[in-house]
């Protein structure tokens, strides 16, 4: 397809963000998706297509997904997880990005059942706080159902023994916010090992950098 301009601007942002997560060990190959609200229709987002790999991206390697589900042009299949994307979008209208990964620690410190410490000004700052959801199949209606519930409350979201989401309302922030996910859980594991298990950012001080 041919997209316009500002689409073609925001793919491009995507590619370099792809590219970026897969130097960071973030993801491997094509585990996860990216997104972004359309900046020609609100109603519709681009998404990353089924298989493709992010440090791979091409211009070609994208889905145009209206809301109500139904592939408007781009790639005929759309990644797997294209509901995750969709439900996070209808229930927020300020959501104009959705990075979901793999990312290795924040599952693992989930998994093996301790909450992600933020110990960090800018864990506190980017991440704020944290959801979870239980397993739930890949692609389907319970994940994205059960996602887009958190996000009513966190802009992160940990799926367990699967991965992260993270949203924003820029591609930026979404990205910043995952970063700082992933060092939150980093820095979480390595106190466990260190016998550390209370360790956390000061209470006294999170109102503060949250006003």
């Amino acid at each position: 397809m041919t997209w316009s301009t500002p689409q073609r601007a925001i793919i491009d942002e995507l590619i370099v963000i792809g590219a970026d997560v897969v130097s960071r060990h973030l993801t491997l190959a094509s585990g996860g998706n990216l997104s972004v609200r359309d900046p020609d229709n609100p109603e519709q987002f681009i998404v990353t297509g089924l298989g493709t790999w992010f440090d791979r991206l091409t211009q070609a390697d994208f889905s145009l997904v209206h809301l109500n589900g139904s592939v408007v042009s781009g790639m005929a299949q759309p990644s797997s997880e294209w509901k995750l994307h969709q439900r996070a979008y209808l229930g927020r209208k300020d959501i104009e990005a959705v990075i979901h990964l793999h990312p290795q620690y924040s599952v693992l410190i989930d998994a093996m059942g301790h909450p992600l410490r933020l110990l960090t000004l800018d864990h506190v700052s980017y991440v704020k706080s944290v959801g979870r959801v239980p397993f739930a199949p890949n692609g389907s209606d319970e994940l994205g159902d059960s996602v887009a519930a958190q996000l009513s409350d966190h802009n992160c979201v940990i799926l367990a023994h699967h991965g992260s989401a993270t949203v924003a309302d820029t591609l930026e922030m979404a990205y910043r916010r995952v970063l700082n996910l992933e060092e939150a859980a980093t820095n979480t594991y390595r106190a466990l090992l260190a016998g550390d298990t209370t360790t956390t950012f000061p209470h006294e001080h999170v109102l503060s950098v949250h006003s």
